[in-house]
């Protein structure tokens, strides 16, 4: 059980305005990860995803019904945004366009823990009520958009990663198109899948505290 996961279960009895808080977290940011793929394509000539109505902060447009529900019961959630690689104007379009979400659960991660950290510096840490419920709103907002970013960079097909590794090294693209090799691919997305947590999320929030003692203690 991932550290969000378990929080999310609990929160859930004890502190129900700080469930809907991560909830609308975790939405928000499949939603401008999708955003970032579809402003990518569109810079890179592929006028699909505002054709289809994707250019929207619409987190039904993005996860759908069947996220959405999984998120609320289970903490897991996924989204998509449609693209048609072949109108892609540069050669590394394919890399481009992958990295754009990550790349945007980054900068959201900077955004979130730095305001924490401005916050902290200022204010001090000794929040209560409805500002601590917004400091660990930050907190797991910074955090959890490092670990997503790492695990959508990993090499493996759906993921990012691969897609981006694919575009830069034809060999590999090759190799994770080829059919027999599917069952490879799914494996050991499954085993990521079900084991990531237990590593992404430690260490996104060890750089997340890294990153927070740049700033001044109040």
């Amino acid at each position: 059980m991932t550290p969000v996961l378990a929080l999310l279960i609990d929160s859930l009895q004890t502190n129900p305005v700080w469930f809907f808080s991560v909830v609308f977290g975790v939405m928000l940011s499949i939603v401008l990860h999708e955003l970032g793929h579809g402003f990518a394509a569109i810079w890179q000539g592929d006028d699909t995803p505002r054709v289809l109505g994707h250019i929207t902060l619409d987190p039904v447009k993005h996860m759908g019904f069947v996220s959405i529900v999984v998120l609320f019961v289970v903490g897991i959630a996924w989204g998509q945004m449609p693209v048609n690689p072949s109108r892609f104007r540069s050669k590394y379009g394919d890399a481009l366009v992958a990295f754009a979400g990550p790349f945007v659960n980054l900068l959201l991660a900077l955004v979130a823990l730095t305001g924490l950290g401005i916050w902290r510096a200022t204010a001090g840490q000794a929040a209560e009520g409805a500002g601590l419920n917004v400091q660990n709103f930050l907190w797991v907002l910074g955090y959890m958009n490092i670990a997503l970013a790492l695990f959508n960079l990993l090499p493996l097909p759906p993921l990012d990663g691969a897609t981006v590794l694919g575009n830069l090294v034809p060999s590999f693209r090759r190799f994770a198109q080829e059919p027999n090799n599917g069952p490879i691919f799914l494996g050991g997305f499954i085993l990521v899948f079900m084991t990531a947590g237990q590593f992404l999320f430690p260490f996104a929030a060890d750089a997340a505290n890294t990153f927070l003692s740049l700033f001044p203690r109040a």
